[in-house]
């Protein structure tokens, strides 16, 4: 009779060890993915920033320069099709982080032609409205490129934990695959040419 409590002691005290265990990394992977969540978050975050600055950059630059018609209208289309791509948090996959990107980098171009075709206008680049915008703006980037760091750092820190075995177990029967990152844009890795002549 001792020994079959002794064996029901045992086979309990491993099956609360084991749950405990268990319990422990799928709630450290459930903080982890919260994590990565809250990080795309502040991504988004510094995203939608951007793109209200646009309006008012836009109503701006068209009050100084009529003949940038077609440039101020591409800016346009760019910032609705940027705030139209989003993505579902529980999806962060490569190709939907991609797409998002592709919709963002889009409409910095875009700003970015805005701002070349500004330099036509002495007037408008002495407007304070426009150079508050334009400081703005400068540092709305500088907000993206830290949050996209976060995002990735929270990403990497996910995608370790759920890919070590045996986590790698638990996240399969759970549900917890691994999330993407921002990679710099096509082209990036390339020097710009300079010509002096």
């Amino acid at each position: 009779m001792k020994k079959g409590y002794v064996v029901l002691i045992v086979i309990a005290a491993v099956v609360l060890i084991l749950f405990f265990w268990i319990k422990g990394v799928y709630n450290s992977m459930v903080s982890m993915d919260e994590n990565v969540s809250q990080a795309w978050a502040q991504v988004e975050n510094v995203y939608q920033r951007r793109a209200d600055l646009i309006p008012n950059l836009v109503a701006t630059v068209k009050g100084y320069a009529e003949h940038e018609s077609s440039t101020l209208e591409s800016v346009v289309e760019a910032r609705a099709k940027a705030t139209q791509a989003t993505v579902d948090p529980s999806r962060l996959s490569e190709d939907e982080i991609s797409r998002f990107m592709s919709a963002q980098d889009e409409l910095g171009a875009a700003i970015g032609r805005l701002l070349v075709s500004v330099e036509r206008y002495p007037d408008l680049k002495a407007n304070q409205n426009f150079l508050e915008l334009q400081a703005q703006l400068e540092g709305t980037e500088n907000r993206i490129a830290v949050e996209r760091k976060k995002y990735n750092e929270a990403a990497r820190s996910y995608n370790v934990t759920v890919r070590k075995f045996p986590n790698n177990i638990f996240a399969g029967m759970f549900g917890f695959g691994t999330k993407g990152y921002f990679e710099a844009a096509e082209g990036a890795a390339q020097v710009p040419e300079v010509n002096f002549e």
